[in-house]
């Protein structure tokens, strides 16, 4: 008999060895058109690269994640397991029009995995036909069992968050390019991640978008505990403090994680948040204000520790120079994380210092 498996993941990624997981897996991009809304795609090809063997789109998306084309059954011929839901729209749901997208991938011999908010075995008919065909249901965007409500209480070791001007725009990447930086200058790190695709690369996390608020302090409590005093546990940020839809759980995040240090990472270019027209960017000098303010609520000792800027759409050069002339303004380290260098090695030292 096929199963629907729901994950209610570990928050100390120490308790699983990596998620149970069917892998290889074949990207599924659906009918996306915005590359922001492919994260979950992009963060598997580039930190879990080994993981994925192709990608499978409807012909609406102009989204690639650079992978080689294929339907369900060539993925499957070519020894994929599962095919990943690699979009993260707004609300996290499954339109119609991916439903016989889903189907085919059962009927190749895939089972499915999702980081939606929707439930797969939500979907009309997926469930029976998954039942049928022995494959697997997984939905892994599902919070621990008895989150506790935040205490406020320091905690020992130390700590670092990524916050945004925005939704989508490097605060996951960032965070693991600073724990990969840690770990080889000997430090003592663990990557904690709040958000379905870092969940996956992890083997462990808390979705901080699918717990009730009351608890989401709690919840952030519970991902980083205590830990030795030279520990550092590096943190992912979710959403935005100013965003008008998402603020609520970058909020709980933050007092629950109680930076020791907060990098902003911002997108150069970007005018409008992301789902939301009409709203403006907000500015970077808000963003640090808005997080010493709401941060030193529980941990006085906040400070910023730099800058992480997404800076793809610029050349080497002009990147380089946007960079030099933004960390003379802001008075930090500003880096991009997936180009390094010595800008990232001066982010590193900011941070640790």
């Amino acid at each position: 008999m096929g199963t629907i498996t729901t994950l209610a993941v570990p928050a100390d990624a120490s308790d699983y060895d990596a998620l149970a997981l069917p892998q290889p897996y074949l990207l599924f991009l659906g009918d996306t058109t915005e590359p922001g809304f492919a994260k979950t795609a992009f963060g598997l090809r580039d930190w879990a690269p080994e993981r994925c063997i192709g990608e499978y789109a409807l012909p609406e998306a102009d989204v690639t994640t650079g992978l080689a084309a294929m339907t369900p059954a060539e993925a499957q011929a070519r020894g994929a397991r599962a095919m990943v839901i690699g979009v993260a729209n707004p609300g996290g749901v499954i339109p119609e029009s991916w439903r016989a997208a889903l189907l085919d991938a059962l009927e190749a011999g895939l089972d499915i995995v999702s980081g939606m908010h929707a439930r797969l075995s939500d979907i009309p008919g997926l469930a029976h036909v998954a039942e049928r065909l022995n494959r697997r249901l997984i939905d892994v965007r599902v919070p621990p069992a008895s989150i506790p409500v935040g205490t406020g209480r320091k905690r020992s070791g130390k700590r670092l968050l990524t916050v945004g001007t925005d939704c989508a725009l490097g605060k996951k990447y960032t965070a693991l390019a600073l724990w990969r930086a840690f770990e080889a200058r000997g430090v003592a790190t663990d990557f904690r991640a709040t958000g379905q695709t870092g969940i996956m690369i992890a083997g462990g996390g808390v979705p901080m978008d699918a717990v009730v608020s009351d608890f989401e302090a709690g919840a952030a409590e519970m991902l980083s505990p205590d830990a030795a005093p030279d520990h550092w546990d590096v943190i992912e940020g979710q959403g935005a403090l100013s965003h008008p839809a998402y603020a609520a759980v970058s909020l709980g995040l933050l007092h629950g994680s109680q930076p020791d240090v907060f990098v902003v990472c911002h997108e150069p270019g970007r005018r409008e948040m992301l789902g939301t027209a009409g709203f403006a960017l907000t500015s970077i000098e808000e963003i640090i204000d808005l997080t010493m303010r709401l941060g030193s609520r529980t941990n006085p000792a906040i400070r910023c520790g730099g800058f992480a800027f997404n800076t793809s759409a610029f050349s080497a050069e002009e990147a380089a120079e946007l960079m030099a002339r933004e960390s003379e303004r802001l008075g930090l380290p500003v880096a991009d994380p997936i180009r390094g260098g010595p800008a990232f090695d001066a982010l590193v030292s900011s941070c640790l210092a």
